[in-house]
């Protein structure tokens, strides 16, 4: 026994440094997520993964604590887009590339994107729509920590009608046309509608992306006509919630977005041709908006190149992209919901902050413009319990950028430092 006693007092006096080590950050400028009110000299501690304490003032690290000086720069949460396609990104090669493609290169292609956009500050994003499985798997191993990359909420497969904006076998030649269904994604009737969504829940989806329009960018002649009936809507809808699973809606023209809005849906991608009437019921019902300008603007440009789009696609380009400006004004201007969004994939990976400029552009305060990026987006996700604000108990999702955003909304292309689930992955 007396032989055991220094050991054990050794073992003792070690017990300190057994314990986790603190984090500590000390903020110049601190955006909780929350309030339309920065602070100045905050100390974020953070234990494990989550939010510890934040405190007024810089608090001194103890022995072994990591401190993490970010007195220059403000302090935000982790930002979040609620409309990407992480395993893609467009070219005039798009078309043709899915005749050459493996599923393999796809997913491997994934990870750089994943990868661009976590350095870009977004440590959250919701997949809307891909050629299969691929964004489940891209899911799967950054939550393993296989590979960097944001959280993802993802749809999987988005649903569409037969010819409509997601039936993946639109322009094909007969042979390869062939008649795809509720696996492929691909409904006709509400039955069809019940089976894709329960499809979706099958492969390992987080919610339901369906295409209640035409689109821009597919090659069929509207962006504009609806593409559901009430029925089929409704049968998503009700599949959807037995699930658990929220509804995701691309929509440009009215008819399509309204029938969708009154179908219980949860958030309206785009939204190019919103009405009064539609955002009175968009109030109403509490359905967010993702306006995605970015998208907008890129298919704009795209359009004046030569060549470059396919002919079916150019005219609708040209002509529903200038629109969104003034749809974003008017629909912030009304109190929409509007959460952040690019539909990068459409646009560069990596670049999803030039939607922040865009949003000012269209009148948001740079406030909450941030805001909508992170508190908003969590409540769309439904994890505002432990995401999208700074606040203690939370997930430890921190980003910073040198300089003040509130003043020059362009540093939030700028993003120095990026923690996701108290890790950095960016920055000192």
């Amino acid at each position: 026994m007396r032989r055991l006693l220094p050991i054990l007092a050794l073992l003792l006096l070690s017990l300190p440094s057994l314990v986790s080590a603190a984090t500590i950050i000390h903020a110049g400028r601190f955006i909780d997520g929350r309030s339309d009110t920065p602070r100045t000299e905050v100390s974020i501690v953070i234990e494990g993964n989550r939010i510890a304490k934040i405190a007024a003032g810089y608090v001194e690290p103890a022995p072994g604590d990591k401190l993490i000086k970010l007195t220059e720069h403000t302090v935000m949460p982790g930002l979040m887009d609620m409309h990407t396609h992480l395993q893609s990104q467009h070219s005039k090669d798009s078309y043709t590339e899915r005749f050459f493609m493996e599923q393999a290169d796809y997913a491997l292609r994934s990870t750089v994107y994943a990868r661009a956009t976590l350095m870009a500050g977004y440590t959250t994003v919701r997949e809307l729509g891909d050629n299969g499985v691929n964004s489940i798997a891209l899911r799967k191993a950054i939550d393993q920590g296989w590979i960097p990359g944001p959280r993802i909420f993802t749809a999987g497969k988005s649903l569409a009608t037969t010819g409509g904006h997601a039936d993946p076998t639109n322009s094909l030649r007969g042979d390869y046309r062939k008649d795809p269904g509720p696996f492929e994604g691909v409904i006709n009737g509400p039955d069809d509608a019940r089976k894709a969504v329960r499809q979706r829940y099958k492969d390992g989806a987080d919610l339901i992306k369906l295409t209640a329009t035409g689109g821009i960018l597919s090659l069929a002649a509207s962006a504009m006509n609806p593409q559901f009936t009430n029925e089929e809507l409704h049968a998503v809808v009700a599949t959807a919630k037995d699930y658990g699973m929220t509804v995701a809606v691309h929509a440009h023209g009215a008819e399509g977005m309204k029938r969708a809005v009154l179908a219980g849906v949860d958030s309206i991608e785009h939204g190019t041709f919103m009405t009064d009437e539609i955002i009175a019921l968009m109030k109403e019902r509490g359905t967010f908006w993702v306006p995605t300008n970015m998208a907008s603007e890129w298919v704009t440009k795209q359009s004046q190149i030569p060549g470059y789009l396919p002919e079916i696609v150019r005219p609708k380009a040209a002509t529903l992209g200038p629109l969104m400006k003034a749809t974003f004004a008017k629909g912030y201007a009304a109190g929409v919901k509007i959460a952040f969004g690019t539909d990068s994939g459409v646009s560069t990976h990596g670049e999803n902050a030039h939607e922040f400029e865009l949003m000012v552009e269209g009148g948001m305060p740079p406030m909450k413009a941030i805001q909508a990026a992170t508190l908003t987006c969590a409540q769309l996700l439904r994890i505002e319990d432990r995401l999208g604000t700074l606040e203690e108990g939370k997930l430890a999702d921190i980003v910073a950028v040198k300089g003040t955003p509130l003043e020059n909304i362009s540093l939030m292309k700028s993003v120095a430092f990026v923690m996701k689930e108290g890790v950095v992955f960016k920055g000192n």
